[in-house]
């Protein structure tokens, strides 16, 4: 499993963010929330994201599909504006058949919102920041604003 470089959004010290960790990543300088992106395949894509303490918006994606290419900043956008409250896992379909296969991948690329394990959401097609937080948002109900600002603590 690889770890991630993140810029951290409030002060801009890079950090490395595990993909499985305990608890949510935070900055080690400011001590801020850090958005939480990884990338899984078939074979760690249990513990990467199925045993995940926070919810996890899975991306499908495939590398020579142009949607995919436009989706995956605003999903980068949508894990930092919900930083600490959900886990972005981003998932090559081309290199992962068995997930593309378990999840019933048609097109790309698909996205599912998953909490404790469970598929709560999907959606297919690209879709704008917004759009794609308030359907985040919508498939968690106020468990995705909990601890945000103005959201229930």
């Amino acid at each position: 499993m690889a770890t991630e470089i993140m810029q951290c959004p409030n002060c801009g010290r890079k950090n490395r963010v595990p993909a499985v960790a305990t608890g949510t990543p935070r900055c080690g300088n400011c001590h801020r929330r850090l958005p939480w992106v990884a990338r899984a395949g078939d074979d760690d894509f249990a513990e990467v994201a199925g045993q995940s303490t926070v919810p996890v918006v899975v991306d499908l994606w495939a590398p020579w599909c142009a949607p995919c290419r436009t989706v995956s900043p605003a999903l980068d956008r949508v894990a930092t504006e919900l930083a600490g409250t959900v886990k972005l896992v981003k998932v090559n379909v081309d290199e992962s058949p068995e997930l593309a296969a378990r999840f019933g991948v048609q097109a790309v690329p698909t996205l599912l919102v998953l909490d404790n394990g469970q598929v709560v959401a999907r959606q297919t097609g690209a879709a704008p920041a917004a759009a794609l937080r308030t359907w985040v948002e919508a498939a968690l109900g106020e468990r995705a604003t909990a601890g945000q600002p103005g959201g229930a603590a």
